[in-house]
């Protein structure tokens, strides 16, 4: 029958887990440690032509945001501030983020840095980075000899 029992320290174990359960369950989320770090979600596509970044970003405007190209790395960056709230409000979820974020990518291939589109239709960013001349396909002709 001692066989079936468990041992003293796995009982012991499942007292402790049981306290650190019940300790958060009865927690109002006060204490908890808030989590600002806010990584929007991204595409990132090929075409024959360009590149395309898709980033969803609600709740910005355009002037929030910031678009750079620099040695073939593209960067968004942006900020998307905390709404006021009343100081009686009394939070049950806070599952919305806000702070600053910045998204960096890095391009397979040479770009024309002169003819980056960026377009910003709700809550969604597209930047269309066209390559450069050299960095696109070319087929080359097979001759018969």
């Amino acid at each position: 029958m001692r066989a079936l029992m468990p041992a003293p320290e796995l009982t012991s174990f499942r007292r402790e887990m049981d306290r650190l359960f019940d300790r958060f369950w009865e927690d109002d989320g006060e204490n908890l440690p808030a989590i600002r770090e806010w990584v929007p979600s991204l595409d990132f596509s090929e075409t024959a032509d360009a590149y395309m970044v898709r980033i969803e970003i609600p709740g910005l405007e355009p002037k929030d945001v910031q678009v750079t190209l620099q040695d073939n790395v593209l960067t968004v960056k942006g900020e998307k501030k905390e709404e006021i709230t009343q100081k009686d409000e009394r939070f049950y979820r806070l599952e919305r983020t806000h702070g600053m974020f910045s998204r960096s990518l890095r391009l397979p291939a040479p770009v024309d840095g002169a003819k980056v589109n960026a377009v910003f239709k709700s809550g969604l960013l597209t930047v269309t980075v066209p390559k450069a001349p050299e960095a696109k396909a070319s087929t080359i002709p097979i001759k018969v000899g």
